[in-house]
């Protein structure tokens, strides 16, 4: 059985594309301000989860964490280097981006839930635009080791290209102009007394 499932695994990073389930917990507090009755975060994820529709899953207290929603991480081979830079971080993350739901109940179900993204890049992006709400959420160890071989399996360095140096652009074209050595009968640098000279010889 274990042969079959790291076989499995292996196969899995050949692949140039791997969709991951997480399921997405979301925990309700009590709000700070008399305006907002409740807090809203992401806290944690649930790789493999099936799919939920804002399930309570505990209550602390005042405290309430809900089961939002199961969204697929998009793995794929060409953002290698946004999941290394997401890697390398002091606590690895993925990166939770969530919308308002118009008229939602702000005691249950606020958020809908877009998508999530081991990349950085990616979550800046939807951080810029002003619509989206991205929230950080450290990965679990064992979706760290997926993503870190998934990397392993695809990363490519690019390889360092030296600029060639234009040849039209370096000022050899422009030689002579001004060189008091050089007669020009239209040298835009020349003196009336070197315009004459240039005549007389």
């Amino acid at each position: 059985m274990h042969d079959r499932v790291t076989y499995r695994h292996e196969t899995q990073m050949l692949e140039k594309q791997m969709m991951v389930p997480l399921g997405i917990v979301m925990r309700r507090t009590p709000g700070v301000t008399r305006w907002a009755a409740w807090a809203w975060r992401a806290v944690s994820v649930l790789p493999g989860a099936p799919q939920a529709d804002w399930r309570e899953l505990r209550r602390e207290g005042e405290a309430v964490d809900f089961h939002a929603a199961t969204v697929l991480l998009d793995l794929h081979h060409t953002q290698t280097e946004a999941y290394l830079q997401g890697l390398s971080a002091r606590v690895p993350s993925v990166f939770v981006i969530m919308r308002n739901r118009p008229n939602a109940d702000l005691e249950r179900a606020p958020y809908e839930v877009v998508l999530v993204t081991a990349s950085p890049f990616e979550a800046q992006d939807y951080a810029d635009n002003g619509d989206d709400i991205v929230e950080k959420v450290p990965m679990p160890e064992g979706l760290v080791a997926l993503v870190r071989d998934f990397v392993e399996a695809h990363h490519q360095e690019e390889a360092f290209q030296k600029r060639r140096r234009d040849k039209q652009a370096d000022g050899r074209a422009q030689d002579g102009i001004g060189d008091a050595r050089i007669v020009q009968p239209r040298d835009v640098f020349a003196t009336p007394e070197r315009m004459r000279r240039g005549r007389l010889n």
